[in-house]
């Protein structure tokens, strides 16, 4: 065990205080507010920093654009620390902080820290749920909530157009677990040392939908909730301060079973409401997904690439490896040069 999850998302935005009223009703617990920054701590003791884009503190990467510019993952123990900077040193610079926070690039560019964290363990309580003849909850009402206060970093996602190599850095360098392989559509990847399905999801910025033009940028970050009560209680919250409703609504991913509910952020990129998504430990058989039947059991508001049904398509991923396709490869258009058959048959 090495790296336990998220410790830090540090934003990089236009807007300080619009940001910060957006995380206050979003449910954040404000730990420290300035001029210059806005300070949040989530129960687990994960943190949420926001800075000007412009500020000395936003390091410099690949990614274009506002949004989450920095991660600092937690490591369990100063000796599995100091293995992974030891390791990271033989070819790339490292940053060390007076309090022994590690920053570093990944291959793609994009920025990374390593700090040792002690999570806080959390206590959640949702209610039990009534059935047909399946009766959990007797004389007794649902807890009424009044907005949502996320208590866990679950996953952060970053739209990458070398999606394969973003990932294989985090598979090779940093100890991830490969969780599960959407179809042409990206990499969902977890820290050694934590259960969420996902801590890291690498999607092809190369596809054609709204938003993605080939670019290294910032997509979402997940912030898990109780129940699915919770996740419609902050939606509702949100909406009846102002803030733009979601495009989609509310869902279920069927590659995680998790429930999902992505609302526009003034960060740039999006934040996401999770809840009830599954646990994976190392006896995990990674899976490769059809795109859109892995993306969703359900959706509020289907946009039009998704009303067609998507055929019920998966494999084991068994042996896969990711193809590791360097940027001097890459075709005039921003796409992948072909591969062999034997090396991308999984995901082509």
């Amino acid at each position: 065990m090495a790296i336990i999850g998220i410790e830090t998302i540090l934003y990089g935005v236009d807007d300080i205080a619009e940001c910060t009223r957006y995380f206050v009703d979003f449910g954040l617990p404000l730990f420290e507010q300035s001029e210059n920054h806005t300070h949040f701590r989530l129960d687990e003791g994960s943190n949420v920093i926001i800075r000007h884009i412009h500020d000395p503190a936003i390091p410099k990467s690949s990614l274009t654009g506002t949004g989450v510019c920095e991660v600092i993952w937690g490591v369990d123990r100063e000796d599995s620390l100091d293995k992974l900077v030891k390791d990271l040193s033989r070819d790339r610079e490292t940053v060390v902080d007076p309090d022994g926070t590690v920053h570093f690039l990944a291959d793609d560019g994009l920025a990374i820290g390593l700090r040792l964290f002690r999570k806080t363990p959390v206590r959640s309580a949702p209610d039990p749920v009534n059935s047909p003849g399946n009766i959990n909850r007797l004389n007794q009402q649902r807890k009424w909530k009044v907005k949502a206060r996320p208590k866990t970093i679950q996953h952060v996602v970053f739209q990458t157009p070398a999606y394969e190599k973003s990932w294989a850095f985090y598979r090779d360098r940093l100890g991830f677990r490969l969780s599960d392989i959407q179809k042409t559509f990206g990499i969902f990847g977890r820290a050694d040392g934590a259960s969420d399905h996902h801590n890291i999801y690498f999607l092809n910025s190369n596809l054609p939908f709204p938003g993605m033009d080939g670019q290294y940028r910032f997509d979402h970050v997940n912030f898990g909730v109780e129940d699915l009560d919770e996740v419609m209680v902050g939606a509702n919250y949100m909406q009846r301060q102002g803030w733009q409703k979601s495009d989609w609504g509310l869902g279920r991913h069927r590659i995680s079973s998790a429930i999902f509910m992505y609302l526009p952020c003034p960060t740039g990129g999006q934040a996401e409401y999770g809840a009830d998504s599954d646990h994976l430990d190392d006896s995990w058989v990674p899976r490769v997904w059809h795109p859109m039947f892995g993306f969703f059991t359900f959706i509020h508001n289907m946009a039009p690439f998704m009303m067609e049904a998507a055929p019920w398509e998966w494999e084991y991923a068994g042996g896969y490896t990711p193809v590791q396709t360097p940027h001097e490869d890459r075709a005039q258009d921003g796409t992948d040069k072909p591969t062999s058959p034997a090396k991308s048959s999984l995901i082509e």
